[in-house]
């Protein structure tokens, strides 16, 4: 990490990868970091707007180039960061929706000052959509089963809890898997749906390949394999380059490969998935600009 770079972090959360990156700059570096969330726009302002290495922008991180150009930074930037997924904090507050533990309102925006929250696409979408949101973004093979009962159930009364939606998809399952709620991969789809995040990321990292500089970093960790895979591919797409038909003689240069990926996939360690269970899924992936 160079201490007078700058750096992006596009899921800002709570800060936590902020702190680190605010700790290894010079007073001469500079960090802008994004997130969707208002109330995680607020703590940041709230903790770092003190700092003048320190700015922080609402918006997606598929709004990334725009960002950068805002600030003068496209084509210079030394390092972008991306967790992706939902937030410590939007888990842990019933009230946000994401979470089937405890009991609030079906919403799951991760900026709920606006859009479709999943309590409204539920009442309104057809059976068909549900099963395919379903199964593509949980990778549920119960989807269909699943889609049935929500729209059995919505006949009746409409479903705007987070627990009553997990109980109805709980009831809908023939199978239960050990060690992991019934209702798991259907939330998931559902909030990867309303929040477009697999778009927003394709979008991210296509983008990040204009806005990072010769030699700078992107790192994306990913907590599930919809994610992983996408991320696994472009990196690898980007170190390869151009498709050309085998047998024909051209040179690296030539097939314009913009990236060279730097290790492997890389996991917690133990200690880290026994302090924070959450990390147990995480992958890590890095790749470099070639210059």
């Amino acid at each position: 990490m160079r201490p007078d770079g700058i750096y992006m972090d596009g899921t800002f959360g709570r800060g936590g990868h902020s702190r680190g990156i605010l700790q290894a700059l010079a007073p001469g570096g500079r960090l802008i970091a994004i997130d969707k969330d208002p109330d995680a726009v607020a703590w940041g302002r709230h903790r770092f707007g003190g700092d003048g290495r320190f700015v922080i922008e609402q918006g997606s991180f598929a709004m990334l180039e725009r960002f950068a150009e805002q600030h003068g930074v496209v084509g210079k930037v030394s390092g972008i960061l991306l967790d992706l997924g939902v937030s410590s904090p939007q888990l842990d507050r019933p009230e946000r929706g994401f979470s089937f533990l405890n009991d609030g309102p079906l919403d799951m925006r991760m900026d709920n000052s606006g859009g479709v929250s999943a309590r409204e696409w539920i009442a309104s979408a057809r059976p068909a959509e549900m099963a395919q949101v379903i199964k593509t973004y949980g990778e549920e093979r119960f989807g269909k089963r699943i889609a049935h009962a929500i729209e059995q159930a919505r006949a009746q009364a409409p479903i705007e809890t987070t627990v009553r939606l997990a109980e109805i998809v709980a009831a809908a399952m023939p199978v239960h898997e050990k060690g992991r709620h019934p209702a798991t991969r259907t939330f998931q789809a559902i909030r990867i749906f309303i929040n477009r995040e697999l778009d927003d990321l394709r979008d991210c990292l296509e983008q990040s390949l204009r806005v990072l500089a010769p030699g700078g970093r992107l790192a994306v960790i990913s907590f599930h394999s919809l994610e992983d895979r996408i991320v696994k591919r472009f990196m690898r797409d980007q170190e390869r380059g151009a498709s050309i038909p085998k047998g024909v003689p051209v040179t690296q240069t030539q097939l314009a490969a913009k990236l060279r990926r730097v290790g492997g996939s890389t996991r917690p360690a133990l200690e880290e998935v026994q302090a924070n269970p959450r990390a147990r899924s995480a992958v890590l992936r890095v790749a470099e600009v070639r210059g």
